[in-house]
């Protein structure tokens, strides 16, 4: 489903992804990579398929889109160091024609050299392209000829039925100055949010974008 944002078209994609077709850039938040093997080192039993799960979704994606660039919008890894980093090698390895880009999010509490080291672009805080501002958590501050574009928040929309039926969705929020993006990670958990009015939320049901 395309949407225009400040001029710009851009594209939510049912995989939990945004892509912005002019410049070839697919946006992409809150992998949380590592999390699982994070959780089992703890003790808590978390099935290992879920690890696979997420880059393979996302090479799967990536084969179909064939973006130029990926930016990833923070919490690309969940905690520190540890052997699923030689996946996300391979995968930038795979791409070669594709640059890996990231602006940090509170979960990526590695070294520069780390990122760099696995073929990623390190940027700032705040990415600035076009009329977008590139976060992870929502800017405090959005000049009126900017919009933000975050994740961080991992939003999902609670939608109801008949009766008591009710079921949670990952979703894409837009409001008039910031859109939060789904978490692209399968095991991230969502938080309930609570549009205003004029505030568009678009659902992720059934591979496919549904706007609510």
């Amino acid at each position: 489903m395309e949407i225009k944002i400040h001029n710009e078209t851009v594209e939510l994609l049912w995989q939990k992804a945004l892509l912005w077709k002019r410049n070839g850039l697919l946006i992409i938040a809150d992998l949380h990579l590592g999390k699982v093997n994070h959780f089992r080192k703890l003790g808590i039993p978390v099935p290992l398929k879920a690890n696979t799960k997420n880059l393979e979704h996302l090479a799967g994606l990536m084969m179909a889109v064939k973006p130029k660039r990926v930016l990833f919008l923070g919490d690309l890894f969940h905690s520190h160091y540890n052997s699923e980093w030689e996946t996300v090698k391979q995968l930038v390895n795979n791409f070669r024609n594709c640059s890996f880009e990231l602006v940090p999010g509170n979960h990526d509490i590695l070294s520069r050299e780390q990122y760099t080291r696995s073929g990623l672009q390190l940027h700032n805080e705040q990415l600035e392209e076009g009329p977008f501002i590139f976060t992870h958590q929502p800017a405090g501050v959005v000049p009126e000829v900017r919009y933000n574009i975050a994740g961080h928040l991992h939003p999902g929309i609670q939608l109801n039925g008949k009766g008591r039926q009710s079921v949670m969705l990952p979703c894409f929020y837009f409001n008039e100055r910031q859109a939060y993006l789904p978490a692209f990670g399968a095991f991230t958990g969502m938080a309930r949010i609570t549009p205003k009015e004029n505030d568009k939320v678009f659902a992720v049901a059934d591979g496919r974008i549904v706007e609510v």
